[in-house]
C-alpha cells in the first residue's frame, strides 16, 4: 500500500516537530524525514500521512523569502513566505533603536514590507518623544500605525487595510503590546494556542515559539513571534546589509569607488551626504556595526 503524500501549511515549530495544517483544516504533528531539519511556520510542504493524527515531513516548497536571526553561535528562523513585518514598539517601555534598525534592515534585505506600529499612545507628552525618534524611518518611507492595543475596535481598524490578503509577521521586544494587539485581532488565539497544545501533547503553552493564525473570515493571515531583545544580521552578506539602507542609494552613485563600503573611502557620496545631514547618523552608525559584526563572524 502506497503511502499518501498531501502538501500542507507548517504553522507551528517546536524544534523537534511541527504543527502542519492540512488543506481541509486538520492539524497534525509532524516530524522531519532525513538529517536537516529547516522547515519554518509559513512554509509549505510535502508530508506523508501515518493514523489519524501525525505525519511526515520529507519535503519544503521553494519559498518567496525567509527571515530570520543570527550571530556567530546561532541562526533562529523566524517564519517564511511573509508579505509584511509588522515592528511593534510602545511609548513606554523604551524600545530599542538598535533592534527596530536591525529589523528594517532584515525585513528590506528578505523583500518583506516593514510596517511599524507605536503602541500606547495615550501616553501623553511621552508620544511625541517616541515620533521624533521614529521620525527618521518614517522618513525613509516606512509606514506607521499608531493605537492603543487594549482598543480592541482601534487595532482592527487601523492594522487590517495593511493585513487583507497577506501573511504578516508581529516582531517586538517584550512588554511592546504584540500578544494584546494579536488577541486583538485574532479573538480566539490563546483558546487555539491551547487547545492545539493540548490535542498535540505539547504541554503548557508558553510564549517561546512561532505560530500561524488565521485572520478572521480568512480575511489572512498573522504570524506570531517570540519577544526578542536581540537581532543578529550575521547571516546577511555585505551587499544584503547595504540593500538594507535604502536612504544610501541616491548618494551611492556619487562614490568614487565603485567597491565602496562607505565606512572611510575618500570621495563617498555616503559620507558626503552623511556630512549634510542627509543621512541619519544612528542609522549609519548601525550600517557600521553591522559590517563589523559579519567580518567579526567570519573570522
Amino acid at each position: 500500500m502506497s503511502e499518501q503524500v498531501v502538501s500542507a501549511r507548517v504553522i507551528g515549530a517546536h524544534g523537534r516537530h511541527y504543527d502542519v495544517e492540512l488543506p481541509n483544516g486538520d492539524v497534525r504533528r509532524c516530524y522531519p524525514k532525513g538529517k536537516r531539519n529547516e522547515a519554518t511556520v509559513g512554509d509549505t510542504v510535502d508530508i506523508t500521512l501515518d493514523g489519524d493524527s501525525e505525519g511526515y515531513l520529507f519535503a519544503i516548497h521553494p519559498r518567496k523569502n525567509l527571515l530570520y536571526r543570527s550571530d556567530e553561535w546561532r541562526t533562529k528562523q523566524f517564519a517564511a513566505n511573509v508579505d509584511r513585518l509588522f515592528i511593534v514598539v510602545a511609548v513606554e517601555p523604551t524600545f530599542s533603536d538598535d533592534l527596530l534598525g536591525r529589523a528594517l534592515t532584515g525585513a528590506w534585505a528578505a523583500d518583506v514590507e516593514p510596517v511599524i506600529v507605536l503602541n500606547k499612545v495615550d501616553l501623553g507628552d511621552r508620544v511625541d518623544q517616541a515620533r521624533i525618534r521614529l521620525a527618521p524611518y518614517i522618513s525613509l518611507g516606512v509606514p506607521m500605525v499608531e493605537l492603543v492595543a487594549t482598543d480592541t475596535a482601534v487595532v482592527f481598524d487601523r492594522l487590517m487595510p495593511f493585513m487583507t490578503g497577506k501573511t504578516s509577521l508581529l516582531l517586538g521586544q517584550s512588554a511592546m503590546g504584540k500578544s494584546t494587539i494579536l488577541n486583538a485581532l485574532v479573538p480566539n488565539a490563546r483558546a487555539l494556542t491551547q487547545e492545539h497544545s493540548v490535542a498535540l501533547g505539547a504541554g503548557k503553552h508558553t510564549t517561546t515559539t512561532t505560530r500561524l493564525y488565521h485572520l478572521p473570515n480568512s480575511a489572512g493571515d498573522i504570524i506570531d513571534s517570540p519577544g526578542v531583545q536581540v537581532f543578529g544580521l550575521a547571516h546577511l552578506s555585505p551587499e544584503d546589509i547595504e540593500r538594507g539602507f535604502p536612504e544610501f542609494v541616491e548618494h551611492k552613485r556619487h562614490c568614487r569607488f565603485y567597491n565602496c563600503s562607505h565606512q572611510h573611502e575618500p570621495g563617498c557620496g555616503v559620507l558626503s551626504a552623511l556630512e549634510k545631514g542627509l543621512i541619519d547618523t544612528i542609522r549609519h552608525q548601525l550600517y557600521g556595526r553591522l559590517l563589523e559584526e559579519k567580518a567579526s563572524a567570519k573570522t
